[in-house]
């Protein structure tokens, strides 16, 4: 493996009850806490929970075994929101990797602490709260 460069474009945010509206494809995909605020139809993007990765995104959020984990960052008020950026299969993990290892939120544990991979470089652009948009990681 040599040294690699990713663009990714993330699009969202879904909240917990419109989260069937995510794509049915390869990529890597956000958990966050988040506020909606229905007066002026926006949500409000308080913590990055949780950043995981799948061949069909919407199927792994849909019955993901670690939802009562994720909810319980909630505080009163917040709701579970969902952000996601297309990645093809051969990249998935590589870049699901570089985005923990860069990031290390709550509910994430493997690659919190090492990253197995040569020079990665990430270009995150798009609905990208919470989230560093440009860095380079190592392996360590």
């Amino acid at each position: 493996m040599a040294a690699q460069t990713y663009s990714i474009d993330f699009d969202g945010y879904w909240r917990e009850k419109n989260k069937g509206g995510v794509p049915k494809i390869s990529g890597v995909y956000c958990v966050y806490s988040c506020v909606y605020n229905a007066s002026e139809k926006n949500i409000s993007i308080k913590e990055l929970i949780y950043i995981g990765e799948s061949e069909n995104v919407n199927e792994r959020i849909d019955g993901h075994e670690k939802l009562p984990d994720w909810k319980k960052h909630l505080k009163s008020g917040e709701e579970l929101c969902y952000n996601f950026g297309g990645v093809s299969s051969s990249s998935r993990e590589r870049c699901e990797a570089a985005m923990i290892f860069k990031h290390k939120h709550p509910e994430n544990t493997e690659y919190v602490n090492s990253f197995p991979f040569d020079q990665t470089t990430m270009k995150l652009g798009g609905k990208t709260a919470k989230l560093t948009t440009n860095f380079t990681v190592n392996r360590t």
